[in-house]
């Protein structure tokens, strides 16, 4: 059995704490392994506020093929998992389901993080500027194939900003 197998059989680990008010805020799509919505997205970016209930109202933007495409909006809403440190999110876009949303990579200042599920099928890494260092980008790819993720569908999502 090879370590990839081995890893996707493990359950998917989160980060062990995460301040959900510094999680909050822009975070730009550096690259992920899309969703169906997602394919072709340019200057996708993925906000969050706490909603009073403890719910998280998400605001998920992008320009659709290419920069000057058409703009598309989507607001999920995240439920966090009680018990789990605020790193295991249910991300709800059609009632009544919620997909598995795990933060499994974050910064200590809050300026990059990852995105991921149990299933390895989806990721996103996210950073609060619109890029990051190629070695910090390799760093986390690596992460990622050691968890189970085959990066070699991971794309990089453009972004280009005035």
């Amino acid at each position: 059995m090879t370590a990839t197998a081995v890893a996707q059989e493990s359950p998917m680990q989160t980060v062990p704490q995460v301040d959900l008010s510094r999680f909050m805020g822009p975070w730009y799509v550096i690259a992920n392994i899309p969703t169906f919505l997602e394919k072709g997205a340019h200057n996708a970016v993925e906000s969050y506020a706490l909603n009073p209930d403890g719910t998280i109202a998400t605001t998920f933007t992008f320009r659709q093929g290419a920069f000057d495409g058409p703009q598309k909006e989507y607001h999920p809403k995240g439920f966090v998992v009680p018990g789990t440190g605020n790193a295991r999110w249910g991300m709800q876009f059609i009632w009544p389901f919620k997909g598995d949303y795990r933060i499994v990579w974050l910064e200590p200042d809050y300026s990059i993080t990852v995105i991921g599920r149990e299933k390895r099928d989806y990721v996103w890494i996210m950073a609060r500027t619109p890029q990051i260092p190629a070695a910090k980008l390799d760093e986390i790819l690596s992460f990622l194939k050691g968890v189970g993720y085959d990066t070699a569908q991971v794309q990089h999502v453009p972004q280009r900003w005035p």
